[in-house]
C-alpha cells in the first residue's frame, strides 16, 4: 500500500507542525464539495478515520443546528477515507449509496468514525460502512451507510 496517495500525503504532513490542518486544507482543495464543510482529519490508516466538525453558522440549518448534508458530507468522508486509505494505489473507490439516520440535533464539535476491514483481495466489489458522528459528550447524533463500489482504476 506504499503507493496509496492519501496515506502518503497523510505521512508527509501528519508529524509537522500543522500537519493535520495543513493536510485537511489540502484535502479540501482536492474535494472541493467535500471542503466546503472545513472538517479536519484526526486521525487516519488503512480501514480507519477521525474526522472531527466545528459547528459554525456557514454549515446551520434553521433549527441551529448543523444541517443535515453538511453532516452525510462528514459521513462521506470519514467513510470514504477510512477505505481509501486501505486501498492500493491501482484501486479506487466511488460511492453508490449513502442513506443517514439523524438521532439527535447536533450541535457544537462533532466527532466522526469509521473503522472498516481492509481488503484482503482487490477485485471489484462493494463494501458497506458506517460513518458513526458523535457530539462533544459522546452521544450518537447520526449514523451516515455509505455504499462504496472499489475496483482498479481504469486504463
Amino acid at each position: 500500500m506504499s503507493d496509496n496517495i492519501i496515506l502518503l500525503q497523510w505521512k508527509k504532513w501528519v508529524s509537522r507542525p500543522c500537519g493535520k490542518k495543513i493536510f485537511s486544507k489540502l484535502l479540501g482543495r482536492m474535494i472541493p464539495y467535500t471542503g466546503s464543510i472545513n472538517a479536519y482529519v484526526m486521525s487516519l490508516k488503512p480501514g480507519y478515520a477521525q474526522v472531527s466538525l466545528k459547528d459554525r453558522r456557514k454549515i446551520r440549518n434553521h433549527l441551529n443546528s448543523i444541517h443535515a448534508i453538511a453532516l452525510i458530507n462528514l459521513a462521506e468522508l470519514v467513510t470514504g477515507l477510512a477505505m481509501n486509505a486501505a486501498l492500493r494505489g491501482n484501486m479506487r473507490g466511488i460511492v453508490t449509496r449513502l442513506s443517514m439516520d439523524y438521532l439527535k440535533k447536533a450541535r457544537g464539535t462533532l466527532v466522526a468514525e469509521c473503522q472498516c476491514d481492509i481488503p484482503k483481495r482487490y477485485e471489484e466489489r462493494e463494501y458497506v460502512l458506517e460513518g458513526i458522528i458523535r457530539d462533544e459528550v459522546g452521544d450518537i447524533v447520526a449514523v451516515g451507510t455509505a455504499t462504496w463500489k472499489v475496483g482498479p482504476r481504469p486504463n
